[in-house]
């Protein structure tokens, strides 16, 4: 069991190792992109950045975002001290180890109080505490302590000991509370000393199920991610080897390509020499006939010779007047023995190789084009799979419900849908508790709309029809808490600020304070009207405002005052019908249109149009772990990007 136990502990480690320092965690620190450091890794790393300074940051080494700083005004040095110690993880690293054998516990710890020394048989790893056969059975009856974790120490076991964390300025105080406004957690005299005016300030073991709800979350979309991860090395590798495969194809091409570009060069060479043989043999022809006639000529010539030769000697005198009349008459004068034929027909007169300029040819020699295919990067990104539907009717509903808002909240540990029914003028829950599906339903006096987390624990609801703003206690089942009323009839809601909201409605975006009074509105940029229909609203990680507008077909981003920051209105084929608006964790904005949705950068740059979303979608939530909640007609679907 120990080996075990040990083995367990080495691939615990793998995880528990800063990727900058490769060591164990040293005061692990985790950023907000959920990355974890040892404190000292941090700030070593943000001296090496000084693009850091100017943002007032603190970038990722792993994934490269940005962290925001609380109070960006202290020195730089002190930055990585503001971010939050990660309590889970510097628990890991010290129970890791927490292995012990049967003697390691040897005393029962409340025997040893009185003074005596009974072996001790169970472990409470509530009380941390060794107990005694005799112990184990008071402890049990004990109504404080019935329900503890005891295990046998027969054997040799894995003791869970309960860490102790220390307050750093208190040393005698452990750490208990946590501050929900300021985000730190805090021993009891912290609280009482420095967070007497914060609203939000609870037990740690209260967090405890929310906290393992997000945890067991994390760890669920951390295995898809890896089991995505996984598909795609595999596909990676398939495709390393199709191009492997392809290679050597067109390796075999180009071989071909050149071995019949040489064999024609060739053929061509034995066509210019066997030409080349032809006109010769024609030319040499030519002159050996005019070497033969030449010869003939220069017979004829000789025989003339010999006849005046003769006449020149003779004795008689008409011989030579025969000679000399022979001579004027032309007669010994022999003409061209040539065909005039012949004669006029053009001769060879020169044969000459002229190269086309080779070289120049076989520079520019095109055996073929290598074609590369560029994959379109828009076919990386995640595709919707659907992992669970919600049928939005309940007992005593009036008509088919027709959900037109959605938010989920974790309360006490479990996943709560909350949504808005306009045809039945309620509010629902739906949740699982104890593997069964459990429902609630707040009627309400008029049609609901935009719905928003105001806290843990609470919704806010727009009822226009009203001129009224509900708050809604979630436990998970639904309480009317608090009715405010409002000068205007607001659709969309979202919570901007603890002090602030901001509403649509028609024309217009106001600014109100918690008691619904108008703070500021927003109706113009540019002397031109921005709204028409703004019928959802959500805020992102940077405080801005993101306004669905039905009527302009638009989404447009404000600033917290109010100011502009971009408008997206497309036409033509990408003409929005905008409804529900979210944010993911990372920025991209999700939009509700006609039977899909259309992601955009947080720049209000256009990514793509989500298609199978298989409803016509109205109301859109995205939770922090990427998960997307689409509400429709009279159901709610829960979606992860795969």
């Amino acid at each position: 069991m120990r080996k075990m136990a040990l083995y367990q502990i080495g691939e615990v480690r793998e995880f528990l190792t800063c990727v900058i320092c490769q060591e164990l965690y040293t005061d692990p620190c985790t950023l907000g992109c959920d990355h974890t450091f040892c404190r000292k890794c941090v700030t070593a790393y943000i001296q090496t950045r000084p693009d850091a300074v100017q943002p007032k940051t603190i970038p990722c080494a792993f994934c490269r975002q940005d962290t925001k700083v609380p109070d960006p005004s202290r020195p730089v040095e002190e930055w990585v001290g503001q971010i939050k110690p990660s309590i889970i993880i510097q628990g890991l690293i010290d129970t890791q180890a927490d292995v012990v054998k049967t003697g390691s516990v040897s005393c029962c710890s409340v025997c040893e109080k009185l003074g005596e020394t009974t072996p001790g048989a169970s472990w409470c790893s509530e009380c941390q505490v060794s107990l005694c056969e005799r112990c184990v059975k008071i402890h049990r009856a004990s109504p404080a302590s019935h329900d503890h974790d005891i295990c046998d120490l027969a054997g040799e076991v894995k003791v869970k000991r309960r860490r102790k964390v220390m307050c750093r300025e208190h040393k005698d105080e452990v750490i208990k509370l946590v501050c929900k406004d300021c985000h730190k957690v805090v021993c009891p005299t912290c609280c009482v000393i420095y967070h007497r005016q914060c609203e939000s300030v609870i037990t740690i073991e209260s967090m405890m199920p929310t906290m393992k709800y997000h945890l067991r979350k994390s760890a669920e979309q951390l295995s898809k991610k890896i089991h995505r991860k996984h598909t795609i090395v595999q596909k990676t590798n398939k495709k390393i080897s199709g191009i492997e495969k392809n290679k050597i194809a067109v390796e075999k091409d180009i071989k071909s390509a050149v071995e019949r570009a040489i064999a024609n060069i060739k053929q061509k060479g034995k066509q210019l020499m066997n030409e080349v043989r032809d006109i010769t043999d024609k030319q040499i022809k030519e002159l050996k006939v005019d070497v033969k006639l030449e010869e003939i000529e220069i017979q004829m010539y000789r025989q003339h010779c010999e006849f005046i030769d003769q006449a020149l000697v003779s004795d008689c005198e008409m011989d030579l007047y025969d000679a000399y009349q022979a001579w004027e008459s032309g007669a010994v004068e022999l003409g061209d023995v040539r065909d005039t034929d012949t004669a006029d027909t053009r001769r060879i007169g020169d044969i000459r190789f002229t190269p086309d300029n080779v070289q120049h040819i076989l520079d520019d020699l095109q055996l073929g084009k290598i074609v590369v295919t560029y994959q379109d990067q828009g076919t990386c990104l995640p595709s919707p799979v659907l992992i669970d539907v919600i049928d939005g009717r309940m007992a005593g509903d009036e008509g088919e419900p027709a959900l037109c808002d959605v938010t989920v909240l974790v309360v006490d540990g479990i996943q709560t849908v909350v949504v808005t029914d306009l045809n039945n003028k309620c509010v629902k829950s739906f949740y699982t508790r104890n593997n069964l599906t459990c429902q609630s339903k707040l009627p309400l006096d008029d049609f609901p709309w935009g719905a928003t987390q105001l806290k843990e624990k609470q919704v806010m609801v727009a009822v226009p029809d009203s001129s009224q703003i509900v708050t809604v206690e979630v436990t998970p089942d639904l309480v009317l808490l608090s009715t405010i009323t409002t000068s205007m009839d607001y659709y969309s809601l979202s919570v901007l600020s603890p002090s602030s909201l901001a509403a649509g409605t028609t024309a217009c975006v106001d600014i109100l304070d918690m008691a619904g009074h108008v703070l500021r509105s927003v109706t113009t940029h540019n002397n031109e009207t921005l709204f028409a229909s703004p019928t959802d609203i959500c805020v992102n990680n940077k405080g801005n405002i993101l306004v669905s507008d039905w009527g302009k077909k638009s989404v447009t981003s404000l600033t917290s005052e109010g100011d502009v920051v971009w408008r997206y209105a497309p036409t033509g084929d990408r003409a929005l019908s905008p409804y529900g608006i979210s944010t993911t964790p990372t920025g991209d904005i999700l939009l509700a249109g006609s039977s899909n949705v259309t992601r955009l950068t947080e720049t209000g740059d256009y990514v793509t149009d989500h298609q199978d979303i298989d409803c016509d979608p109205q109301g859109l939530y995205v939770d922090r772990h990427d998960t997307l909640y689409v509400c429709g007609g009279g159901q709610t679907r829960e979606i992860n990007f795969m």
